[in-house]
């Protein structure tokens, strides 16, 4: 009752029943890396550092600058879009005033056309002076500085003579400088950094990344570790690499090496090998010869490169999680953007002894290629096999208990403090059930239900608010291998016609 004392009449609406429970997010991609923010033109605007910002276009992508040898995120963007589909929440951690290196005065002299290439992109601090030193000249009366090439032009009525030699100190944008601890980040004067950023998306966005990914960091055994407890908040996977040029076996060996990235066990992580060949048309940092003073003044690399797998596996996953569903597996998904993979392997469907299928009965996740196929994400399972051989060692069957889980939380929230009567029960239940009858309707589960068992809910748990339910679900496991049984039947022999009669329907002809 609203009042200790009515004379008089009121109503109290009650509302009961089931709520609708709503998926959540699955083909979201948390990357964290570098990003050269130096580089980023107008009308673009590059993110502060550390700070989760969500990419769902090339137009957003272009916030984080063009592709520049050295620096992972645009990279990794564009291997994600190649795929077709996906958003990723993006954490660049490379700060200009932090990760720099500095030059100390050196000699440099203007070229006929009046310019000096510094020889690295991303100069700030610079002093240009007389040689010998005495004279300091000043940026935007004697000199303009291009910031993003690298490059010094003379100005009109500047106090430096064509063709003078100078003495010019500056620091350039170095991602050398960016360590696995900027990778893995931390909680430092109430803000969250690198990957423990992602714990704050829910808060800004409605969800979390459930695809993380570190190209460039994630073969390294402390990022590889991160990225598989985050994985673990989040209700995520976390795809890890292999170094460039790794040997089949090695790869293979490393399962057991203590210390290494592949030495893991978790339903979270994804191995990822090898390394991928593509066509790398980004910007070399290092200066070239200047021969104009065109838009272009640094070459772009134009040859092929290698590049971790993992950014191409992450956008074949989500891309696959929007055609078809989080309950498929990744494996068979063709990759757009590779050339093939940076070590030979072998292919096969039918042979066991083929590196391919090696590597996945090690629980690696490989790349297959043969006739007419294209390049395929090729495996089913995460680390936790060969360990594990439960049906959540399998990618899609951990992925959708993640979804399925998170997803029913989240509903129940409508649930939390009303009083516990026979009409909460009913109403918890029939909201699950009604979602879980939704997704075998999808496919996304062979089947499952919820349900309330007295035995686990004694008064006293009950008298101190605590309820217990029970959900029993089991998704659809990937068809890994499809077995035909094939026997040669001589009774079928007596399927072939009489020979007589064949004879002499042969003479009537």
């Amino acid at each position: 009752m609203a009042a200790n004392f009515l004379h008089g009449i009121e109503t109290i609406e009650v509302s009961s029943g089931p709520v609708p429970v709503t998926v959540v997010k699955s083909a979201v991609i948390g990357l964290v890396g570098t990003a050269p923010s130096w580089a980023v033109a107008p009308p673009a605007i590059a993110p502060a550092p550390n700070a989760p910002t969500l990419v769902s276009s090339a137009s957003d992508a272009a916030n984080f600058g063009p592709l520049v040898s050295g620096y992972t995120i645009p990279y990794a963007l564009a291997a994600i879009q190649a795929q077709g589909a996906g958003q990723a929440i993006v954490v660049n951690v490379f700060d200009p005033t932090r990760h720099f290196t500095s030059v100390p005065a050196a000699a440099f002299t203007f070229n006929v056309q009046g310019a000096i290439n510094l020889g690295h992109m991303g100069p700030s601090n610079v002093v240009v002076t007389s040689d010998p030193a005495g004279t300091t000249y000043a940026a935007g009366t004697d000199y303009l500085l291009d910031a993003v090439n690298g490059v010094i032009t003379l100005l009109a009525g500047s106090k430096i003579a064509a063709g003078a030699a100078v003495l010019v100190s500056f620091s350039y944008a170095d991602p050398t400088k960016v360590a696995d601890a900027d990778i893995i980040g931390a909680f430092n004067a109430g803000a969250y950094t690198g990957l423990q950023a992602l714990k704050t998306t829910y808060t800004s966005m409605g969800f979390f990344g459930k695809i993380l990914i570190a190209p460039g960091y994630a073969q390294n055994a402390d990022v590889a570790n991160a990225l598989e407890t985050m994985a673990a908040t989040l209700r995520a996977i976390a795809l890890i690499d292999s170094p460039p040029s790794t040997p089949v076996a090695t790869a293979i060996s490393n399962r057991g090496l203590a210390g290494n990235a592949f030495d893991a066990s978790s339903t979270r992580t994804v191995l990822c090998y090898p390394q991928e060949t593509f066509f790398d048309t980004g910007l070399i940092p290092t200066g070239v010869t200047l021969s104009s003073l065109g838009s272009a003044l640094q070459a772009p690399a134009n040859a092929n490169a290698v590049g971790p797998y993992s950014q191409w596996v992450a956008g074949a996953i989500a891309a696959k999680d929007l055609s078809n569903g989080y309950w498929w597996s990744p494996s068979n998904t063709q990759v757009t953007g590779i050339l093939g993979p940076d070590v030979p392997l072998y292919a096969s469907v039918t042979d066991a002894n083929s590196d391919v299928n090696g590597l996945n009965g090690a629980g690696i996740l490989t790349v297959f290629n043969a006739f007419g196929t294209g390049l395929r994400v090729w495996g089913n399972r995460s680390s936790a096999y060969p360990a594990s051989t439960a049906p959540a060692n399998f990618i899609n069957v951990r992925r959708t208990m993640d979804i399925l889980e998170e997803s029913v939380e989240l509903a129940m929230l409508q649930f939390i403090d009303q009083p516990i009567t026979n009409a909460l029960i009913s109403s918890v239940l029939a909201s699950v059930n009604a979602f879980i009858r939704s997704l075998i309707g999808r496919g996304a589960l062979v089947a499952g239900a919820a349900s309330y068992d007295p035995a686990e809910n004694p008064s006293a748990q009950i008298a101190a608010g605590q309820l217990v339910f029970d959900i029993d679900v089991m998704p659809p496991p990937p068809a890994e291998r499809i077995t035909f049984n094939v026997f040669i039947d001589t009774n079928l022999l007596s399927q072939l016609a009489n020979t007589s009669a064949v004879t002499a329907a042969s003479a009537n002809a």
